[in-house]
């Protein structure tokens, strides 16, 4: 599909009434858990452009552009709005952290392995093992706290155990900084996936930055309030990677078409009827508003859409889906890495003094303050092991036991092995 062959609807046209605004809700108990990674996903995808348009109006002083890009914000806004609301009352704040960590990890691992680019594909692996992690702790809160086994919520899909500790993602700020693509020579693909993966990512440090304070006990907030900061590394680095050297009009062109082409991809593969005409018909506004973006470059900068991107026909649907294998090799292959400014290596090949150890130190302190750490270790004080679910043992020797919390692997030399990163 070529969403600049197909003819627009009128913007006004695409507004809805409240009733429209506040859609079914999905059962917590019956939707397939890639519906559920979907939602997260789009909603996560209208928050950037919506924030992105903002951002583009704040730096300009044309009026009649700022006229544009409110009445485009608005619709999408709307359509941030109505997809949140497809979650349930009844689905707890804790359930709905399992869908945002196996989208970060599914949805991280879908982009890596079809990643063309080898310093992008770098950056998603590097990550997927901390979202890996995220899931594992919120996992064993979930079941120690509430009797839930997540291997249900995720449908047994993706697996839950250690990645690179939690503990160990804690990074001086300058190491989180990564080198941004050229979006007129990458491949679409390439540029499409810096994009997606900022937008889930920041959506994933938003929904944890918003709820830490409204958690039902101190334990709830210190986990959020950590692995949210970490979240927030994460957008620094996927952020970095999108292209800086781009205009404000033709990143407006990219956004709306990277909804356009996630819209597109949830509809071919969702498999709630229900749902999949909500995508459908928010397929159709942005449509519109990628036209209209294609518009104002060509007013604004005198370029037509397809010297942006040439070629507007779709790559295949994204597609979210287990990815247990391609997981386990990252994690037996990488989990001793860290960043080292815009690249990564070993911690075994940094000096003492290096800025990883010095803001460990200063962050965590003692290894009783981290949370993260915590969790597991009450876990393992009350039910004797902790919670997880898999197919096989961890390729990791250190991660393998049940009943203590590994903090060195990631964070100290040789408490791990592995190859280190590969680009077929």
């Amino acid at each position: 599909m070529n969403p600049f062959s197909e003819r627009p609807e009128k913007l006004e046209k695409l507004f809805e009434g409240w009733k429209q605004l506040y859609p079914k809700s999905y059962s917590k108990h019956e939707t397939d858990p890639y519906t559920k990674t979907r939602i997260i996903l789009m909603n996560g995808t209208e928050f950037e452009a919506n924030w992105f348009s903002h951002q583009m109006s704040r730096h300009t002083a044309d009026t009649e552009l700022r006229r544009r890009l409110a009445l485009t914000r608005a619709f999408e806004k709307q359509q941030q709005l109505k997809i949140s609301l497809l979650k349930p009352c009844d689905e707890s704040a804790l359930e709905h952290t399992i869908s945002y960590e196996q989208l970060a990890v599914d949805l991280t691992a879908e982009l890596a392995a079809k990643e063309k680019d080898c310093y992008v594909k770098t950056a998603l692996d590097f990550a997927l093992l901390e979202d890996f992690d995220h899931l594992y702790r919120y996992a064993n809160k979930l079941e120690m706290d509430d009797g839930i086994h997540a291997e249900e919520l995720v449908g047994r899909y993706t697996e839950i155990m250690p990645g690179r500790p939690t503990i160990a993602h804690h990074r001086y700020p300058e190491d989180n900084v990564r080198r941004c693509i050229n979006s007129k020579t990458a491949d679409k693909c390439t540029v499409l996936a810096t994009m997606i993966i900022t937008a889930a990512e920041q959506q994933t440090m938003n929904y944890y930055m918003n709820i830490s304070n409204l958690a039902p006990d101190d334990s709830s907030r210190k986990l959020y309030r950590e692995i949210c900061l970490v979240e927030e590394e994460h957008v620094t680095q996927y952020g970095n990677l999108i292209d800086a050297n781009a205009t404000w009009f033709e990143m407006l062109l990219w956004h709306e078409y990277a909804e356009c082409y996630l819209y597109w991809s949830c509809y071919m593969t969702e498999t709630d009827k229900y749902i999949r005409s909500i995508w459908e018909k928010q397929l159709i506004a942005e449509i519109a508003h990628l036209h209209d973006a294609a518009d104002l470059l060509k007013k604004y900068e005198k370029k037509e859409w397809n010297a942006v991107i040439p070629d507007g026909k779709f790559p295949e649907p994204l597609s979210l889906h287990e990815n247990i294998e391609y997981v386990r090799n990252i994690l037996a292959n990488t989990v001793q890495f860290t960043s080292l400014r815009e690249d990564y290596t070993d911690v075994a090949s940094l000096g003492e003094n290096a800025d990883f150890f010095r803001w460990q130190k200063l962050i965590n302190g003692s290894i009783s303050e981290v949370e993260s750490h915590n969790v597991i270790k009450e876990h393992i004080a009350r039910c004797g092991a902790d919670y997880r679910f898999t197919l096989s043992p961890s390729p990791v020797k250190g991660l393998q036991s049940q009943t203590s919390d590994n903090t060195d692997v990631g964070r100290k030399a040789g408490a791990a092995g592995g190859k280190g990163f590969t680009c077929a």
